[in-house]
């Protein structure tokens, strides 16, 4: 069940998961498609995992 507020998108991206890769390719992503600076997005949870849960600050 998701917050009222929130948002679920479903990406994929095709960098490595290893040394952080993925995570950034993900952070770049949703930057440039929501129109907000890398800096404003921060992952709360799932560093390591699939399944990440990203907070966006405007």
């Amino acid at each position: 069940m998701r917050e009222e507020g929130t948002a679920l998108y479903k990406i994929y991206v095709t960098a490595a998961p290893e040394d952080g890769k993925a995570n950034e390719a993900v952070i770049k992503l949703l930057a440039k498609n929501l129109g907000v600076a890398k800096s404003s997005l921060t992952i709360m949870r799932g560093h390591t995992s699939r399944d990440k849960v990203i907070k966006i600050e405007r």
